[in-house]
């Protein structure tokens, strides 16, 4: 009912863009042959993402009169975010929605806004990518892409097969997954010490938890969901380890070749449907814990057991800024943090 809702609003919100006037007129460009944007995602098609970006092929068809169409590749089709991003700068997909991850293959500096222990609410993460926002995307642009709008996966969580994680020491002997490629896991693993984390891309993290090779993961409560994975754990931490951001990019090349007009509903309506995507993630990833918790076993630290994992954040961030990121950059997020 929640998720009808939404999608309601959020057509509702196209609507008073673009006005369905067009659709008639969009229809008829269409059987002249319309130009094509590709996009590609690992969300699932039928995903709260999913469910935004098919209103938002709705909004570009109707807004451009038809002359434009947004093609999603869902469910990893175009390979994992690194993959993606590759084809993007070979001119064989136009765009991507990624995570962190595939922001780190764009602009490494971005993906310091989520540093462990950083940003535990969204307001403070606000401030800081609002204050930096037109510093990261000028790393992008100079990358050669360009961010359409910028978004969120949700709030890391701990969550756990057959036993509680209540202090860093409590990592030690197990299995954690790390997403390949990312650019901070390694050194929050050094830092701990005594732990070998299992590197998989996200189609091998479900097939990971069914043979046991893997049985510790950190991350937002939705994305457990929607990918299957929340069924094969059984415990989730009550406490907030940071968040997940990401963000909707286009190659520049691709962009720029677009007509003027056409390139105003790329950007107009992509800001639209940036804006009801971050709200309406937020909301999902909220109730997707809450439904959690009445399933798995929530660990709620104690005060000692959170100053121990706030400890090793703040020495996993000290260790960051000796090289994955400029000193400068995390004493300035640091404070916004504060």
């Amino acid at each position: 009912m929640m998720m009808r809702r939404a999608a309601a609003v959020l057509l509702g919100a196209f609507s008073l863009l673009v006005g369905l006037a067009h659709e008639t007129r969009a229809d008829e460009a269409k059987a002249g042959g319309a130009d094509e944007l590709k996009i590609g995602t690992l969300a699932p098609k039928m995903s709260p993402w999913g469910q935004v970006f098919t209103v938002w092929e709705k909004a570009v068809r109707e807004k451009s009169g038809g002359k434009l169409e947004l093609k999603f590749f869902y469910n990893g089709q175009q390979g994992d975010e690194g993959a993606m991003i590759g084809k993007m700068k070979a001119g064989q997909l136009d765009g991507a929605a990624v995570t962190a991850v595939g922001l780190s293959k764009v602009n490494k500096d971005i993906v310091a806004l989520q540093m462990p222990g950083l940003f535990t609410t969204w307001a403070k993460l606000d401030a800081a990518r609002n204050a930096l926002k037109g510093e990261f995307e000028e790393g992008v642009s100079k990358a050669g892409f360009r961010i359409l709008g910028w978004g969120d996966v949700g709030l890391y969580r701990t969550m756990t097969k057959g036993f509680a994680l209540r202090s860093p020491e409590d990592m030690r002997g197990k299995k954690p997954y790390m997403w390949r490629d990312d650019a901070i896991q390694p050194t929050f693993y050094q830092t701990i010490g005594g732990v070998t984390p299992v590197p998989l891309n996200i189609p091998e993290v479900l097939p990971g938890l069914n043979t046991g090779t893997i049985n510790v993961l950190v991350t937002p409560s939705l994305a457990a969901e929607q990918f299957q994975w929340a069924s094969r754990l059984d415990h989730i931490g009550a406490n907030v380890g940071g968040t997940a951001i990401g963000a909707v990019i286009l190659t520049a090349k691709r962009m720029d070749a677009l007509p003027g007009d056409l390139r105003t509903v790329v950007t107009d309506t992509g800001k639209v449907a940036a804006a009801a995507l971050t709200q309406r993630i937020r909301n999902e990833d909220d109730a997707a814990y809450n439904r959690l918790k009445g399933k798995m076993t929530v660990v709620d630290l104690s005060a000692d057991e959170t100053a121990k994992w706030s400890a090793l954040f703040k020495q996993v961030r000290q260790r960051l800024a000796q090289g994955t990121f400029s000193g400068d950059l995390v004493n300035r997020l640091e404070g916004y943090a504060k």
